[in-house]
């Protein structure tokens, strides 16, 4: 408190001041002199982003798009699978340079989500397990998904610099929530009957998780899936303030110079990206009586050539 100012009970926040950020800056040269114990981390996001990048650039564009219809259709159905072709030539007409850049912004959302469920899916089972460790974690959560994005930032760009891994990790910090919390629901929500009967048939712990309890959830754990996919796309836009390439960049830099058409391109491109990954996400959370067969190879164009080769 300033002590040429008297406090006022009716106004006391005027007059009161716990140095928070004074104290920040504290923070920050903390995190300037730490930087090389997060390096491995960062070198391992970086090498993960070159490796799907490089991959999806070196394909010519007809045959990913082929691909991606391919996997669409094993995915989901035939429908969806034209539904993703045709939204893939609208992206590629859309600019010379579209494809390109939504190429690098799969690439930076897969590394994500990939993290995503490598993170993710042991917290929500751990969360599922333990009535403890859920309720220790879901604060946590409730944190990570109500502090604005933007706020994500600036600690990361302190310890890890600008680029597209840091434009990785806020994606993750951003993304990761859905994730944990329906992966927690998909198990507890497992009848107890079914699990008691495979306790009754002497299975263990981790065959009861790995043979009922997964399985019986995946539904579910691929819904987390598909909205963990869906904001890590969210944060497109945001993340291209840290030096992060794509489409979000594309609209960065059109707001920057008032263009309007490179930013509906660039706009156009992400919705476009959205639709395709929502659609093929969706289809991995069908069973298969859903689609009208028992096994996920029975249909799709694996089916079609399986049944070629028994002919």
């Amino acid at each position: 408190m300033d002590k040429d100012q008297t406090f006022n009970f009716l106004d006391p926040f005027s007059v009161i001041d716990f140095g928070i950020a004074d104290n920040a800056d504290g923070i920050k040269q903390w995190a300037i002199s730490n930087r090389e114990v997060i390096q491995p981390i960062k070198l391992f996001l970086n090498e993960i982003i070159v490796i799907i990048d490089t991959a999806l650039h070196a394909v010519p564009p007809l045959i990913m798009l082929t691909v991606i219809m391919l996997i669409a259709w094993q995915a989901a159905s035939s429908r969806t699978a034209l539904i993703v072709g045709v939204c893939l030539i609208c992206l590629g007409l859309l600019d010379p340079n579209a494809w390109g850049l939504a190429m690098t912004t799969l690439a930076i959302v897969m590394a994500s989500v990939i993290a995503c469920f490598i993170i993710g899916l042991p917290l929500g089972v751990l969360a599922a397990k333990s009535d403890i460790f859920e309720k220790i974690l879901r604060p946590i959560l409730d944190l990570m998904q109500t502090i604005p994005a933007f706020v994500y930032l600036v600690p990361v760009v302190m310890l890890v610099g600008i680029g597209n891994v840091s434009g990785v990790i806020v994606t993750i910090i951003f993304a990761l929530p859905p994730l944990i919390r329906l992966t927690s629901l998909g198990i507890r929500g497992v009848e107890p009957s079914v699990v008691e009967a495979a306790r009754a048939f002497g299975a263990s712990p981790s065959q009861i998780l790995v043979k009922v309890e997964l399985p019986l959830a995946t539904p579910t754990i691929l819904a987390g899936v598909n909205q963990t996919i869906m904001l890590a796309l969210s944060m497109v836009v945001i993340a291209s303030m840290i030096s992060v390439g794509g489409l979000g960049n594309e609209v960065l830099r059109a707001m920057g110079r008032l263009d309007a058409g490179k930013a509906i391109v660039g706009g156009l491109g992400i919705v476009i990206l959205a639709v395709v990954l929502d659609r093929i996400s969706q289809g991995l959370g069908q069973s298969g009586r859903e689609r009208g067969y028992r096994h996920w190879w029975q249909g799709g164009p694996v089916g079609v050539v399986l049944r070629l080769v028994r002919s």
